[in-house]
């Protein structure tokens, strides 16, 4: 197969994903309003479907993979996130929304199976994180509810963790799938070398980033003003009486408030930070402690219960305010880098080293590093927007202007940014692009080993396809199975 060919299907089948990933984590099924809004002529008139369909069903069923059925609407809630992500819908039918919808029932449905495991310890903080988000994107909790269409943030709060909790399983599904899939040397050259010249990828421009970040600091009358707090909240439950929960729901500046500061099925080899997991593996079970820093902030934690190796504890986090005059400080400080650069008397490296308080940078000069492939490199076409639209412009050793930012607590810095390296955009060359055409080659025999699987798992599960898609041309073969 070209490699033209090849990288139109990855792209088309990473894009589905990205999508239903979004809609997972955002919940856009809350929304109704499809049916209202198009009609079902007008569904129609860019489908493959070739039967019209007589009339528009609300919860009609479209198809059965397994044990997961999938609705009309599932389908034009798909659209509607589509759209609201501002991506054509153009050139997507129905047929191929619910094909990729199929695909997901089919791997969560494998996912069981296999008796494939997500721990709800593992989609509680993403969905709290998620929540608090969402919330302060569209200003308020209230807002929220009305926009998804919710009567509480529980109910919104469940559906967001089914979802999340059904993306876990299906992407590690899909991860097992392909996880002994590895690429040989030979198989490289053969791949490219079986592409002809003039059809041959031209690959983006790429940088290596660096940044400098500077902090305002936080005043010892700030830090001890949320210590107060704490203590006055700490004192109001254990002698007072009121419940942790609570408190925790009214004042907590956490994602978890959302449940009472509730954070289930901690271990000791949890994704939180040390002093976190010391205070919730020093305390006995309904024990609160004192006031504790973190990255994050101020804590006090609770004890909810001891289960083996594993605790679930409430926790409330309290950010100290900053005050205006650490705010000017840090500015006036990042001005002066940056003059100290554009006129030579330091060179970045040196002031990411002596200046920035970003620790996972300075020591390497401020370096980037790519989350994605783990190096220093970032292809220009795909690199974070808001970071691309910051780089863009730049030449090699050229310094951009001073950035705001704001973190999840609304927390500001000052960021300054340098391209140090810089490739243009270029036919793939074997030698230099080694690296990058190992990459294509090993998606596309993924891709390959995905479709045996699908072939395999469709003709040894139960599927049944609605009449009404009984014409769609699905990539794979559903229909046949259906019959």
């Amino acid at each position: 197969m070209h490699l033209k060919t090849i990288i139109l299907k990855y792209m088309k089948i990473n894009n589905l994903l990205v999508v239903f990933a979004m809609l997972a984590a955002s919940v856009v099924y809350a929304q109704d309003t499809l049916a209202e809004a198009t009609t079902t002529a007008e569904m129609v008139q860019t489908d493959t479907v070739k039967k019209p369909f007589e009339r528009y069903k609300v919860e009609g069923v479209a198809a059965v993979v397994g044990d997961y059925v999938v609705l009309d609407s599932d389908i034009d809630k798909g659209y509607l996130e589509f759209q609201q992500q501002g991506i054509s819908t153009e050139d997507i039918t129905r047929c191929q929304l619910l094909g990729k919808l199929m695909e997901d029932k089919l791997y969560l449905h494998q996912a069981v199976q296999d008796s494939i495991i997500v721990n709800d310890s593992e989609i509680n903080p993403e969905v709290d994180q998620l929540l608090q988000i969402m919330t302060s994107e569209i200003g308020s909790e209230e807002k929220l509810l009305k926009f998804y269409r919710k009567n509480s943030l529980p109910e919104l709060r469940s559906e967001l963790f089914t979802a999340r909790k059904n993306l876990k399983l299906s992407g590690r599904m899909q991860a097992k799938v392909v996880e002994n899939v590895e690429i040989t040397p030979e198989e490289v050259r053969e791949f490219f070398f079986s592409i002809p010249e003039d059809e041959r990828p031209v690959f983006s421009a790429e940088v290596e980033v660096a940044q400098i970040v500077v902090e305002p600091q936080i005043t010892k009358e700030a830090k001890q003003e949320a210590i107060d707090r704490l203590n006055q909240m700490r004192q109001d439950i254990v002698e007072n009486g009121v419940s942790f929960a609570t408190k925790a729901g009214l004042y907590s500046e956490d994602g978890s408030k959302t449940r009472g500061g509730l954070i289930e099925g901690v271990q000791r080899n949890s994704q939180y930070v040390k002093e976190f997991k010391d205070q919730a593996f020093s305390l006995l079970e309904g024990e609160i402690s004192e006031p504790f820093e973190t990255i994050f902030g101020f804590h006090i934690l609770k004890v909810d219960k001891i289960r083996g190796q594993e605790v679930d504890v409430r926790h409330i986090l309290i950010y100290p305010e900053v005050p205006q005059s650490s705010i000017d400080a840090a500015k006036d400080k990042m001005e002066k880098v940056r003059a100290g650069i554009i006129d030579s008397t330091v060179t970045f490296a040196d002031a990411a080293r002596l200046y920035s308080e970003e620790k996972e940078t300075r020591n390497n000069g401020g370096l980037l590093v790519n989350p994605v492939t783990f190096d220093t490199w970032f292809d220009l076409t795909k690199m974070d927007p808001e970071l691309s639209a910051k780089v863009y412009n730049l030449k090699p050793g050229e310094v951009s202007k001073i950035f705001t930012e704001r973190d999840r607590t609304g927390k500001a810095s000052y960021k300054i940014y340098t391209v140090v390296n810089r490739n243009e955009e270029h036919p793939a060359e074997y030698v230099t692009d080694y690296e990058r055409i190992k990459d294509l080659a090993l998606k596309e025999k993924k891709i390959r080993a995905i479709e045996a699987w699908q072939d395999k798992q469709i003709k040894d599960t139960y599927v049944s396809v609605n009449e009404d898609y009984q014409d769609c041309e699905f990539s794979s073969n559903w229909v046949k199975q259906s019959n």
